[in-house]
């Protein structure tokens, strides 16, 4: 089979952009003290996550036939609708922890803009391939556990749980084969979320809100 070269630098450009070491992010966000810098924070970290899970589980599961899949348009659609979805729950969740942090541990409690930031977010994306269906969507349901989440607690009571269901639900893998990799498939996106979290607290280690 022929590979549309195209289409294959196109998939590892992607993931070039963000599998990148924690280190090379964390020089890049020495510290956080705005709020344009906390959004640009939850987006470049909420793409690395979902874009270094779900391109490694497939990578994983399809093996040296990886490259040859993106040459298959139906593939290449469920592998794009998968992206987006589990990125849109990837910045909700993300969004919902770093201002619950903020205001249990930093004082935040003047001005809370988490569903501005994610609004903003999301206008961004849709330069981006964002569909506006799934963008508009995503807005009414990050009001809806904006308008119910508990700030005080959020951050330390399985905060990305949506992302990592979001992740194994929309993977474009067989649904016999998902069901054996559930429990690896989760535990890996959460590993990718321990090391974003430490990362945050070291970067507001020394914000707070008077």
């Amino acid at each position: 089979m022929k590979l549309n070269l195209y289409k294959v630098l196109e998939v590892l450009r992607d993931v070039r952009d963000y599998v990148l070491p924690i280190q090379s992010i964390t020089k890049k966000f020495k510290s956080i003290k705005s709020e344009e810098q906390l959004k640009n924070y939850i987006k470049e970290r909420s793409a690395h996550v979902v874009q270094t899970t779900l391109y490694g589980y497939v990578k994983t599961r399809i093996g040296s036939r990886y490259a040859m899949m993106f040459e298959d348009e139906v593939f290449s659609k469920s592998i794009n609708i998968a992206k987006w979805n589990i990125y849109m729950s990837a910045i909700s969740d993300f969004t919902l922890f770093t201002f619950s942090y903020l205001v249990d541990l930093k004082n935040l409690t003047k001005e809370n803009n988490a569903e501005k930031v994610f609004n903003s977010i999301i206008e961004e994306e849709k330069k981006n391939g964002l569909d506006y269906e799934l963008s508009e969507s995503s807005k009414v349901n990050f009001k809806d556990r904006v308008d119910k989440v508990n700030w005080n607690t959020y951050h330390k009571e399985k905060p990305f749980d949506n992302s990592a269901n979001a992740l194994y639900h929309w993977s474009p893998i067989a649904e016999e084969l998902k069901i054996l990799d559930k429990e690896i498939v989760l535990n890996s996106i959460k590993l990718k979320w321990n090391l974003v979290e430490n990362e945050f607290k070291i970067l507001t280690k020394n914000f707070n809100f008077n």
